[in-house]
């Protein structure tokens, strides 16, 4: 595919490929003790399941809304939070081998960003924040509801025209910020609060840039099932676990910056 969650198509266990091992002569006896065996599981062999994904996702959302709690109660913490966060992201990406720690360490970091974060857009836009968990959980679920049902699978059409998209957006997204840094821009949202026939562009980009980040998850609830299928190792389930707090963190934020728009 063109482009993927970076947490997942840098890591070879998520490309769908069975790891390959030599394999040793088995006798007779020793092929008649395996059939006779009951099947092992996944955890006995040490390959990833769905289970271990659920599991390790919970438990870093677990750590991302503690954390975000702490947030939303010192403000200061936003940027050092958000710096240290994508470093942190870039480590974990780039590492050969997921590191529970500093995986769990970045969803805490996470937490404390977008804690910080949605306290300072709640106190200007009351309610916003409930809006914007609201629109991320039903996200979340319809898109992994119609994936796991087939209704929607990635492709490799789809995928180009998604990596049109973000490059696209980010430019813009680029551009926005150096208006508004250098004053030539000084609404809330720099070009995001222009209005086309009395719609604000920043609505219009919200609900794009929420379709963008639900094809994410379907790339990522992709490579998730291509990993289980080939039997990637067990630990690849916190590179799974992280991906997913990536694409989540960032379909959140979205939203709370789309409503809050609206409510400007």
């Amino acid at each position: 595919m063109a482009i993927e969650n970076p947490a997942f198509s840098r890591n070879p266990a998520f490309s769908g490929k069975a790891p390959t091992t030599p394999v040793a002569p088995i006798s007779a006896d020793g092929l008649q003790q395996m059939y006779d065996a009951p099947a092992a599981t996944p955890s006995q062999t040490g390959r990833i399941s769905y289970d271990d994904v659920i599991v390790k996702t919970a438990l870093n959302f677990v750590v991302l809304v503690a954390f975000a709690a702490v947030g939303w109660n010192i403000p200061a913490l936003a940027l050092p939070a958000a710096l240290l966060g994508f470093g942190l992201a870039m480590i974990n990406i780039f590492k050969k081998q997921p590191s529970p720690p500093l995986i769990l360490l970045y969803s805490a970091l996470e937490g404390l960003f977008i804690g910080a974060i949605s306290g300072v857009f709640e106190a200007r836009y009351p309610g916003v924040v409930v809006q914007a968990v609201i629109a991320t959980i039903c996200v979340f679920a319809v898109t992994l509801v119609l994936f796991a049902f087939g209704k929607v699978r990635a492709s490799k059409r789809a995928t180009k025209i998604f990596l049109i998209a973000m490059v696209g957006y980010i430019v813009f997204s680029l551009v926005n910020v150096v208006l508004m840094l250098t004053g030539l821009n000084s609404n809330a949202f720099g070009l995001s609060s222009a209005t086309i026939f009395g719609i604000p562009l920043g609505l219009i980009l919200g609900v794009f840039v929420t379709i963008l980040a639900a094809y994410s998850l379907v790339l990522d609830f992709d490579q998730i099932q291509r990993a289980v299928k080939a039997g990637a190792p067990r630990n690849q389930s916190w590179s799974a676990a992280f991906g997913l707090v990536v694409t989540v963190v960032w379909l959140y934020l979205e939203l709370l910056r789309m409503f809050a728009i609206v409510r400007n």
